[in-house]
């Protein structure tokens, strides 16, 4: 138990100090881009990209760094996170992604309390996030442990710009943006569409990776697959 309270309060941390960057960083790109949006996203997504680098290299140890309740099920699926932690570890996000998002507004001396207005609909902003979401997937479960950081972070942050979206990726992040009426906010009658696309998304980069995976089969041993310069034993 205490094993787990300790992961839990990794993925509390580290989800609000990520929320905190993506809307932190989006108010002072606001405020200093002079109306320019363009520059304002790029300092968006400098500040998420070095932060969300960190954050990994800094709770991966922990928690896994998952940061990301579509993270946290397909690892459910995999049997890397014991399905009994699965909502425990969601719990952890959402909290973790509102309190995110409160902190930032302290910072900026702006109302605790909000609601984005901004609407994000539409077919092409659910069909970036599902693309958003399965890319990232696919990264982490194709990525070797010692390149994980590096690779998360420089895919969302080219997201960021090939998505129609912006690449939020994440439902906790959905949820923790909600609650800022801000540069990075989504208002809450955009959220469900998002969050639905994620889940999508996320299946999807399941089944690449399963479909990318080789497998080699031998009579009379086990299943072996080749993963990452690697050979697993299939019990």
């Amino acid at each position: 138990m205490e094993h787990l309270s300790r992961k839990l309060l990794g993925e509390l941390i580290g989800t609000g100090l990520l929320l905190t960057v993506v809307i932190g960083s989006g108010i002072m790109a606001e405020r200093l881009s002079g109306g320019n949006v363009a520059i304002a996203l790029l300092a968006n997504t400098l500040a998420t990209v070095g932060g969300l680098y960190v954050l990994i290299e800094v709770f991966g140890p922990i928690s896994g760094a998952h940061f990301n309740p579509a993270v946290s099920a397909v690892m459910a699926v995999r049997g890397e996170l014991p399905r009994a932690a699965l909502l425990p570890y969601i719990g952890a996000q959402l909290v973790g992604a509102m309190l995110g998002a409160w902190l930032a507004h302290a910072m900026f001396d702006a109302s605790i309390l909000q609601w984005s207005g901004k609407i994000r609909s539409g077919p092409g902003q659910w069909i970036a996030e599902a693309v958003a979401t399965a890319g990232l997937l696919l990264v982490i479960l194709r990525a070797s442990a010692a390149r994980a950081a590096a690779m998360v972070a420089s895919y969302i942050g080219a997201a960021y710009w090939f998505t129609a979206s912006t690449s939020f990726a994440n439902p906790a992040a959905v949820f923790g943006r909600m609650f800022s009426d801000s540069f990075a906010g989504i208002a809450p009658s955009s959220a469900p569409g998002f969050v639905v696309a994620e889940i999508a998304g996320a299946a999807i980069g399941l089944g690449l990776h399963l479909a990318l995976e080789p497998r080699l089969s031998r009579a009379g041993h086990p299943n072996l697959i080749e993963s990452s310069g690697r050979e697993e034993q299939v019990l």
